[in-house]
């Protein structure tokens, strides 16, 4: 399993709630951003997961991994996907992350997915 690590200084820069900011100093006794490695890991055992999973976007080079890691949490619930486009924005996904797909066939894929999203929608309607 893969450890993760951020900075305070890169959560910072993203603009965190005052509250888990807060939360996250208390825990680490600082009263001010550095850039001391810290590990996604000590975040979710100071402020839970919503402010561990919001932290990811300021780890370093994470792209790949949390793209794969989304199309598996996805993939826990495909079965309920009845539009194709929707299985297939997932297939992309993956090769993007892989280095198969270009960044015109993730767009496109992602397009597709929108629109399957709002037919869904409007025929719910």
């Amino acid at each position: 399993m893969a450890i993760y690590y951020t900075t305070l200084n890169k959560i910072w820069e993203n603009s965190p709630c005052t509250l888990g900011w807060s939360k996250l100093l208390k825990s680490l006794g600082k009263t001010k951003a550095d850039d001391e490695p810290l590990s996604l890991k000590t975040i979710l055992e100071s402020n839970g997961l919503d402010d561990a999973l919001w932290a990811l976007r300021t780890v370093d080079d994470i792209d790949k991994d949390a793209r794969l890691f989304a199309v598996r949490c996805a993939r826990k619930v495909q079965h309920l996907m009845k539009d194709e486009r929707l299985l297939k924005t997932l297939d992309v996904a993956v090769a993007y992350a892989r280095g198969e797909a270009t960044d015109e066939e993730l767009l496109a894929a992602w397009d597709a997915a929108r629109d399957a999203a709002w037919d869904a929608a409007r025929d719910a309607a």
